[in-house]
C-alpha cells in the first residue's frame, strides 16, 4: 500500500511539473527577430528557424526588417518593435554606427537583446550568435590562394561599414598577407544596389591581359548570382568566383559549375537557437541585463556562440542540395 501511496505521488509530482512546463509559455510572449534585407532568401531562412521555435515554445514570433538593404529603415523597425515592449529582441546589425544607440535604447528598457549574423560589440545588447567571420575570412582565402596557386589579381563584393563583411575582409587580407603575389584590385561596395556587381564584373572583362581578374569574390549572399550572370553572358570560363552563403541559386550554379565554392552559414539555426535563448533570459532575467558579461569569469551568458561554417564545393554540394530540398 505504501509503495502504491508513493507512486501516486510521484505521478502528481510529474503531472504538476508537466503543467507548470506548459504554463511557461504563452502565446503573449512576443519575440522580434529584426533583418537586415527581408527580400533575400538567406533571412527567409533565419525566418524560418526563428518561427520553428516559436512554434515549439508555443509564443509568438515577430519577422520585421527592410525589404533592402536600409540601415535607417531598419533602426525604424527596431524602434516600432521596443515601443510594443516585447519579451525580447533578435537583430542583425546592418550599421553599428546608426542602430547602437537604440539597441542600448531597449536594454535600459528592460528588453533583452542578442545579436545574429552581424554583431555590435561595443552595444549593451547579451551576446552574439552567428558565424566567426574573421575565421571564415581566413577559410575562404585559403581556398582562393590554393585554386588561384598563390598569385592573381582578385576583387571582392561587399557591404563596407557592415560589422561582418568587415571581419570577412578582413580574414581574407589576413590570408593573403604571406602571398604577395595576390593583389586586391577593388573592394566594391554593393549595398543597396547588387546591380554594381553584375556591371564591375562585366566592364571588367574588357580589361587587357596584364589587368585581367583571376577571382571575384562576395562577401555577402547577393552578388554571387549576379557575377555569375555576368561571366555566363560573355562566355567567360577562366576566373574563379567565390560566393557566399547557401542560397539555392548558389548551390545549383556550383553544381553547374559557374561558381567553384561559397562559405555556407547557417541562418536557421542562428534564428532558432536566437530565440530560445532569448526566451531562457525572459524567464530567468540576470540581476543586471545591461552589465558587459564579457568581463565577468562567472557570466550567465556567453559572449559569442559560433553556429559554424563550411566550404561548399563540386565535393560536397550535393549535401546541401539534399537538406535544402528536405526543408
Amino acid at each position: 500500500m505504501k509503495a502504491i501511496h508513493l507512486s501516486a505521488l510521484v505521478l502528481l509530482a510529474l503531472s504538476v511539473l508537466s503543467i507548470a512546463g506548459c504554463e511557461r509559455h504563452s502565446k503573449k510572449e512576443v519575440y522580434y527577430l529584426v533583418a537586415v534585407n527581408q527580400s533575400l532568401p538567406y533571412w527567409q531562412t533565419a525566418a524560418a528557424g526563428f518561427k520553428q521555435a516559436a512554434e515549439q515554445y508555443k509564443v509568438t514570433a515577430q519577422v520585421v526588417g527592410p525589404a533592402s538593404y536600409d540601415p535607417q529603415a531598419e533602426l525604424a523597425e527596431l524602434h516600432k518593435a521596443i515601443s510594443t515592449r516585447p519579451a525580447g529582441i533578435l537583430i542583425s546589425v546592418a550599421d553599428i554606427s546608426v542602430l547602437q544607440s537604440e539597441i542600448d535604447a531597449a536594454v535600459s528598457a528592460g528588453i533583452p537583446v542578442i545579436t545574429m549574423d552581424s554583431d555590435a560589440a561595443g552595444s549593451r545588447r547579451l551576446f552574439f550568435i552567428g558565424t566567426n567571420n574573421l575565421e571564415a575570412g581566413r577559410m575562404g582565402g585559403q581556398r582562393v590562394i590554393q585554386k588561384l596557386g598563390g598569385k592573381g589579381r582578385v576583387v571582392f563584393f561587399t557591404f563596407t561599414g557592415q560589422p561582418n563583411t568587415e571581419e570577412r575582409l578582413k580574414g581574407f587580407k589576413d590570408a593573403f598577407s604571406a602571398r604577395p603575389d595576390i593583389h586586391i584590385v577593388d573592394v566594391v561596395d554593393v549595398k543597396g544596389d547588387i546591380q554594381k556587381a553584375f556591371d564591375w564584373t562585366r566592364d571588367s572583362l574588357g580589361l587587357p591581359a596584364a589587368q585581367k581578374i583571376d577571382a571575384y569574390i562576395c562577401l555577402e549572399s547577393a552578388s554571387g548570382k549576379v557575377v555569375a550572370e555576368a561571366l555566363q553572358r560573355a562566355q567567360v570560363t577562366d576566373r574563379l568566383l567565390m560566393a557566399w552563403d547557401a542560397n539555392q541559386d548558389t548551390l545549383d550554379a556550383i553544381k553547374g559549375g559557374t561558381i567553384d565554392a561559397t562559405v555556407a552559414q547557417k541562418p536557421y539555426t542562428m534564428a532558432y537557437v536566437g530565440l530560445k535563448m532569448l526566451d531562457e533570459v525572459f524567464h530567468a532575467p540576470p540581476r543586471q541585463l545591461g552589465k558587459d558579461y564579457s568581463m565577468d569569469a562567472f557570466a550567465p551568458y556567453p559572449v559569442f556562440v559560433d553556429t559554424g561554417t563550411a566550404v561548399v564545393d563540386k565535393s560536397n554540394v550535393d549535401l546541401y542540395l539534399a537538406a535544402a530540398a528536405s526543408h
